[in-house]
């Protein structure tokens, strides 16, 4: 296999796959990718991404099969694959390690897609209100993986109500320089019904766009309060799936 070393050559033979892309956090930390002899499939492993030690795939699922087994041979069985969910399912059927563990949706749009924020006092947090941002996740949204002090998680935003208590906050986490990543979306319930969520997503769709040039976020299938939502906001959806490696006893 052959190791990829910047994003033009990654953006090249994977034809711009924002998550590949994303995945890559523009080579400039601890993510490598590789493209087997054929040039059909790429892999990119990216260590404490999103909570997890991810190994995206794109291109050709039997040179993707191939691929991921030579990769994992190389970086360990901690990296869970990711991509398509048609290419996962098939890469995990043919490579005899892999388990399909799970389905569920990449949400992503550019400027032409979204638009300019709507009015809106969300805004973003000072570092001081992070314990306020914890609190509030551990209330209403524990599952986050998004949390204050997590390396890659980079800046919080929010929406105080009247009395001046945090009702909402959302993410700026784990962002690559041409993809910008929405995650930790919380909104206290009493808060809900009254458009906050789609003020405070507004806000960070449009000041990814603005930062990064594209906004992207992962979403639960079975959510569909926030489907219908983003999908409003102008994102686009698109089916993903992820394996898992098992490691045989020794």
């Amino acid at each position: 296999m052959h190791e990829i070393w910047d994003d033009a050559e990654l953006a090249a033979l994977c034809d711009g796959d924002p998550i590949c892309v994303w995945a890559a956090q523009g080579f400039t930390g601890t993510s490598r990718a590789w493209t087997g002899a054929d040039r059909r499939a790429v892999a990119v492993a990216a260590p404490a991404l999103s909570a997890r030690d991810r190994l995206v795939l794109h291109g050709d699922p039997d040179s993707a099969a191939r691929l991921v087994e030579a990769v994992l041979s190389e970086i360990g069985p901690a990296f869970r694959p990711l991509g398509d969910r048609a290419l996962v399912e098939q890469v995990a059927q043919q490579v005899p390690a892999l388990t399909y563990v799970g389905s569920f949706g990449w949400m992503d749009g550019t400027a032409a897609d979204i638009g300019p924020a709507p009015a809106s006092t969300a805004a973003w947090l000072p570092r001081t209100a992070e314990p306020e941002v914890a609190a509030l996740l551990q209330r209403h949204y524990p599952g986050s993986y998004a949390k204050p002090g997590i390396p890659g998680v980079r800046r919080w935003a929010g929406i105080r109500d009247d009395t001046g208590a945090l009702v909402a906050v959302g993410a700026d986490a784990w962002s690559a320089p041409t993809v910008g990543l929405v995650g930790g979306i919380a909104v206290r319930p009493a808060a809900r019904g009254r458009g906050t969520g789609r003020r405070l997503v507004g806000f960070l769709l449009a000041e990814a766009v603005r930062g990064y040039g594209r906004a992207a976020l992962m979403v639960d299938d079975d959510n569909d309060p926030a489907l219908r939502l983003y999908k409003s906001l102008g994102l686009r959806y698109r089916p993903v799936g992820a394996a898992t490696a098992q490691v045989t006893p020794t």
